[in-house]
């Protein structure tokens, strides 16, 4: 009959019973982790959340400031335009003042 110290000298049996030496400590161990972890998860979350919020402000914000820009340079423009109206108009009036 094989002496039980024997059996352990072979490799295969050896991984088998770390295997399930470990599978029974991960069965016992895990929920022990899950609540050990359980608030750090709830702060990591609710950290996350509001930190999602604070970025939404930060974009609706910058879509603020983007928007009085592209008015602002809609502005410039039109005024631009007219003035630019203007002086084709005053250019082609003293082009058919100068003819006569």
């Amino acid at each position: 009959m094989p002496n039980f110290q024997d059996i352990f000298k072979n490799d295969v049996a050896r991984g088998a019973a770390l295997g399930v030496g470990a599978a029974l400590v991960a069965v016992a161990a895990i929920p022990a982790i899950v609540a050990a972890t359980r608030p750090l998860v709830r702060v990591a979350l609710k950290s996350s959340l509001l930190l999602l919020e604070k970025g939404r402000e930060v974009m609706a914000e910058a879509g603020e400031h983007f928007e009085d820009i592209v008015a602002e340079v809609k502005a410039e423009l039109a005024t631009e335009r007219e003035s630019f109206v203007e002086t084709v108009d005053d250019a082609a009036q003293d082009d058919t003042n100068t003819e006569a």
